[in-house]
């Protein structure tokens, strides 16, 4: 181990202070944990420290989605034989915001989902998790057929002025992309499906039509906007940080995907 000493929630608040998170952000955080280092309290202290540096009028926003409750018929890694299909949409369980863990979004994103006072959005593939001040402005009236859009989360951090923070991680899992991707004039649209919870506690397969994301192109377009100077970047115990401000990334993104994917 190449670390001094334990990175710790106040070493970490310290850094994320000196990237330029403020107080009273609302900041959307991606994050690979294990890039941190060793940090005295683990995932614990690295909420704790963005809580500290965010303040009781800043907001954390985490993905807290979940891969496995889409249409098995796309699965590709791995797939899964055709014969289980069927079975898979009549018994997977609905998605229950509260009980629904994350999935492949990392330890941070999932300590703040059952983190006391959090708030979830509903979408059963693309959920949120929110803590702060405006938690519920940024995760209610998460549309289903817009799982990326305006009405989504991703809309909401826009609308508030926020921040995206890349914390050990690359362009490649910046959500915010996408908001791009639904900003495009024609974008691919295609049927996906999800299991869903009824009120009475049930469970139906449910199919809508929205956009298809790609994210093939997203490290090439981060790195233009970083290019731009768009991006500050630093370290927060062992990783590489980015922070951007949301409105010119995805302005930015918008525009790029106009110019550079085919139509």
């Amino acid at each position: 181990m190449d670390q001094a000493a334990p990175h710790t929630a106040g070493s970490l608040a310290y850094d994320l202070r000196a990237l330029g998170v403020t107080a009273g952000d609302v900041l959307l955080l991606h994050s690979s944990y294990r890039r941190l280092g060793f940090v005295a309290g683990g995932t614990h202290a690295v909420v704790l420290a963005l809580l500290e540096a965010l303040g009781p009028e800043g907001t954390l926003v985490v993905p807290t989605h979940t891969p496995d409750n889409t249409d098995p018929a796309q699965w590709r890694h791995p797939p899964v034989p055709e014969a289980w299909w069927p079975v898979i949409r009549e018994h997977t369980p609905g998605f229950d915001p509260a009980r629904t863990p994350s999935r492949w979004m990392g330890a941070v994103a999932e300590t703040v989902r059952t983190w006391p006072g959090a708030r979830r959005s509903d979408h059963p593939q693309v959920s949120f998790a929110a803590l702060g001040a405006h938690a519920a402005d940024v995760v209610d009236g998460h549309r289903l057929d817009d799982a990326l859009g305006e009405h989504s989360p991703l809309g909401a951090v826009y609308r508030l002025g926020g921040k995206v923070l890349l914390l050990g991680c690359e362009h490649s899992s910046n959500t915010s992309l996408h908001l791009a991707e639904w900003r495009q004039a024609s974008p691919p649209r295609a049927v996906t499906g999800s299991a869903v919870r009824l009120p009475d506690g049930t469970s139906r397969w449910t199919t809508w039509t929205d956009v298809v994301t790609d994210e093939d192109d997203f490290d090439r377009l981060g790195a233009d906007f970083e290019a731009t100077g768009g991006a500050t970047v630093g370290r927060v115990g062992s990783a590489t940080a980015r922070l951007m401000r949301q409105r010119a990334l995805v302005d930015f993104a918008t525009a790029w995907m106009a110019a550079n994917r085919a139509g």
